[in-house]
């Protein structure tokens, strides 16, 4: 039970805020997000105090200054020294804490696999923002292999929070009438729709050719012989290996509590002898080759040398050459979705002809958007080609047509209308669900 009142009122929907601050709602959404705990993570230390308990966990004072710097990172016209915005991040905060309290009540279960997608998907994005993976350890002041660690726990209580709300608030959908009500309430404070292209794709990945991840298992191997002849495992680490976080270091990992690997990578390493190297390892990232320098039931310090295999200009060649056929395939029947849905390898857009849909132009990858402007509608680009590590995929996009920028409209713009009034319907929901577990979890603002 809460034992101490507040005056509950998220920041995105507190209508007495001024319109200043309104321009921030968007950025509430990420506040317990990885980005902004890791952004937090090397700001100046200050005397601290407990700001909140939920069940057995604390707020830190600095927990919320650190959030609001993110913010004002985010949006400069924030206010870090307003009470008003301290108190709506504290109060979503505790929101956090207590969805995160209920996703272990209901046992709601992440893998390691998904742990590692999400931590691949927020280095990427702090690889843009700091522009190197060197740059983001240098500031950290530890290997991204020691930030993975630091913030697996994070990145599980993000993900468990995501999965509960889609749990709790996934299906539910607005009805075409409320559609219509929320366009009619809200039509005055819609903003004018840019510029959009509406797009299909067919998609082929890129293999790899079994000569060259034999070649690549062939080098690991020697490799493995000339440090079982003497050689230094740290210094053949730092001349081959392609892992950025760990090369420099000699591939020393450090210690990482078990669960925490990609599950070959740990079955491997965990199987080794303290002291022992292990023959070339397969997962996603490439073959590693692991020392187990020092073990326990729970826990593993360990080394590796990652070595990465790509595709080869051959393979590359090959899908440009099935792509470029489908495109003259296309110009003869003029059936787009006909053939995404026959020969793409996308499985979430080929059951729907390949449609990717109406997108702003500030959506669009530059190299697709530059490949789309080459055409006309009704066209197909030349093969675009798209690096996801560790996939490499060749993609023919399809430019449908052209939709100019214009006030939102019920017509033309029902589908985004209908994920706004979706989300709207949601929220409501959510404020209520927020308010129960308020009143059946513990929680208690300190003065």
């Amino acid at each position: 039970m809460k034992n101490k009142a507040v005056n509950f009122c998220p920041l995105h929907k507190r209508k007495s805020i001024k319109k200043g601050k309104q321009s921030s709602i968007v950025l509430i959404i990420a506040l317990l997000s990885f980005l902004a705990s890791i952004n937090s993570a090397p700001a100046q230390q200050v005397l601290d105090k407990i700001v909140a308990v939920v069940g057995n966990e604390m707020i830190m004072h600095s927990d919320v200054i650190g959030q609001i710097a993110f913010l004002v990172q985010q949006d400069p016209k924030i206010n870090p020294d307003d009470k008003e915005i301290f108190d709506a991040v504290l109060n979503d905060m505790i929101n956090q804490k207590l969805i995160v309290a209920k996703a272990f009540e209901d046992s709601i279960e992440v893998s390691d696999e998904e742990i590692t997608q999400r931590w691949e998907y927020h280095i990427a994005n702090l690889a843009k923002h700091y522009g190197s993976t060197k740059r983001i350890e240098d500031v950290y002041g530890m290997s991204l292999s020691r930030l993975q660690a630091e913030y697996y726990d994070d990145l599980k209580k993000q993900i468990m929070v995501e999965k509960i709300r889609q749990q709790e608030f996934g299906n539910l959908k607005a009805s075409p009438k409320e559609v219509e009500d929320y366009y009619k309430e809200f039509i005055s404070e819609l903003p004018e729709v840019p510029e959009k292209i509406e797009i299909y794709h067919l998609v082929k990945n890129v293999g790899t050719g079994e000569d060259i991840k034999k070649s690549a298992y062939e080098l690991g191997m020697r490799i493995k012989d000339s440090i079982l002849n003497g050689g230094d495992f740290a210094d053949f680490a730092k001349r081959y290996s392609k892992d950025p976080g760990t090369a420099a270091y000699g591939g020393d990992l450090g210690w990482i509590e078990k669960g925490k690997f990609i599950k070959e990578f740990e079955q491997a390493a965990f199987t080794l002898q303290i002291g022992k190297i292990s023959d070339p390892v397969e997962t996603p990232f490439g073959y590693h080759i692991i020392r187990t320098v020092n073990k326990n039931k729970d826990s593993l310090h360990s080394q590796h040398i990652l070595l990465k295999f790509g595709p080869s200009d051959a393979d590359i060649d090959t899908v440009k050459s099935i792509l470029n056929a489908l495109k003259r395939e296309f110009e003869k029947t003029g059936d787009f979705e006909a053939l995404a849905k026959q020969h793409s390898d996308e499985k979430e857009t080929k059951g729907f002809g390949g449609l990717i849909g109406k997108l702003p132009l500030a959506y669009i990858p530059k190299n697709f958007l530059d490949a789309l402007n080459s055409i006309s509608d009704g066209e197909i680009t030349e093969p675009v080609a798209y690096n996801s590590e560790p996939k490499l995929s060749y993609h023919i996009i399809y430019k449908k047509r052209t939709i100019p920028a214009h006030k939102a409209d019920l017509k033309e713009d029902y589908l985004d209308l209908e994920q706004f009034a979706t989300l709207n319907k949601q929220e409501k929901m959510f404020l209520q669900w927020i308010e129960k577990l308020r009143a059946d979890i513990y929680w208690e603002i300190k003065d």
